[in-house]
C-alpha cells in the first residue's frame, strides 16, 4: 500500500468516526436531522453527506453543529476507537443517566480514585457581590495558611482583558469557556486554596458541580439591603443608577439562583456581622481537616472547633 493511500484510508476513517459521532449525540438530544441542519445553519444534504463519513467540513461549520448539539468540536473530533474498552463502557454508562445522577456519578468516582478528602483543602466561597466574598476569602485564606485565588482575576489574565470587555467581544458563552478554563487551571495548580468565585458561576449546571466536587463550597449570604449596601460602599454606584427596581431586580436574581446557592456544603449568614464574627462563623463551617494547621481545635465528642486566636 502506497503512502498516498494510507493516508487517504486514514482521513475516511476519521470522516467516519466523526459522522456516527455527530449522528449518535443528534439521536441522543431526539434531533432530527433537519432541526440539527437548520439549527446549526448548514444544508441538510451538507449534514447528511457528514452523517455517512462521505463529506469532508470546515472547522466552522463543525463548530457550528458542535453548538447546536451543545457540546465541543473536542468532543465530536473523539471517538470510540481512540478509548479502551473499558473508557467506552464508562462513557456509554455515565451519557446514559439523567444529568443530576451524572453529577452523582461524578462525586463517587472523585472520591474513589482522587486523594482522600483530607489530603485536600480546597475551599470556594460562593454568593452575589457584597457577601463578604472578597474580604473573608483574604482573610480565611491568610489564617489557614493557603492561597488565595480570585477567579475573576484569573480570567482576565487568561484573556488579556476585563470582564467588561470579554462580555462586549464574545458575550456570556465566551466568558463561561474562559471561567471553566480558569477554574481548572486553579483546581489543577492547588491542592489547597481559598477560591473567591464569581457571582453567577452556580448558573452553570457542570462549573457548579465541579466545585462541589473538587472543593468544600460555603455560600456566603446575606440580606437583599446589604448585598446593596456593600457594593455601594465599595464605590460602585452601578446597582442603583437609572434602575427605580434595582433591588426587585436583586431580589428575584436571588430567588432564581436560591436552588443553586444552596446546593453548597455549607452556609454563612454574614447579616449584622462584623468580619471577624463571619469569619469565626466561617471556620467552624469548615470540616476539621480544613483546619487542621492549628487555627481551630475539636471540641472533644462534637467534631466543632472553637476558635482560637493565633
Amino acid at each position: 500500500m502506497t503512502t498516498s493511500s494510507a493516508s487517504a484510508r486514514d482521513t475516511d476513517s476519521l470522516l467516519e468516526r466523526l459522522g456516527l459521532r455527530v449522528r449518535s449525540l443528534r439521536s441522543r438530544l431526539d434531533m432530527t436531522r433537519r432541526t440539527l441542519a437548520a439549527q446549526a445553519r448548514i444544508s441538510e444534504r451538507h449534514l447528511a453527506d457528514l452523517e455517512t463519513g462521505r463529506g469532508n467540513i470546515s472547522v466552522r461549520l463543525l463548530d457550528r453543529i458542535a453548538a447546536a448539539l451543545d457540546t465541543e468540536i473536542s468532543d465530536l473530533m473523539e471517538t470510540a476507537g481512540d478509548r479502551t474498552p473499558e473508557e467506552n463502557l464508562v462513557v456509554e454508562f455515565v451519557r446514559a443517566l439523567p444529568a443530576d445522577e451524572q453529577k452523582q456519578a461524578l462525586q463517587l468516582l472523585h472520591e474513589r480514585f482522587t486523594l482522600a478528602p483530607e489530603t485536600k483543602r480546597r475551599i470556594a466561597l460562593i454568593g452575589l457581590r457584597g457577601a463578604g466574598k472578597s474580604t473573608l476569602g483574604v482573610k480565611l485564606a491568610e489564617r489557614l495558611g493557603l492561597p488565595f485565588v480570585g477567579l475573576v482575576g484569573v480570567v482576565e489574565r487568561l484573556a488579556g482583558m476585563s470582564v467588561a470587555e470579554i462580555f462586549a467581544l464574545s458575550g456570556e458563552t465566551g466568558y463561561r469557556r474562559l471561567e471553566e478554563q480558569a477554574l481548572f487551571e486553579t483546581l489543577n495548580r492547588h491542592e489547597g486554596c481559598v477560591i473567591e468565585t464569581g457571582g453567577s458561576i452556580v448558573s452553570d449546571p457542570g462549573l457548579l458541580g465541579t466545585l462541589l466536587t473538587a472543593c468544600f463550597v460555603v455560600w456566603l449570604r446575606t440580606e437583599p439591603e446589604h448585598y446593596m449596601a456593600r457594593v455601594v460602599a465599595q464605590g460602585d454606584l452601578r446597582p442603583m443608577q437609572n434602575r427605580p427596581d434595582a433591588m426587585s431586580d436583586l431580589r428575584r436574581l436571588l430567588d432564581e439562583r436560591d436552588p443553586y446557592y444552596s446546593q453548597a456544603h455549607a452556609t454563612v449568614d454574614t447579616t449584622n456581622q462584623t468580619v471577624q464574627e463571619s469569619l469565626s462563623a466561617l471556620l467552624q463551617s469548615l470540616p476539621d481537616h480544613m483546619a487542621a494547621n492549628g487555627h481551630g481545635t475539636a471540641e472533644p465528642g462534637t467534631g466543632k472547633r472553637t476558635h482560637v486566636d493565633g
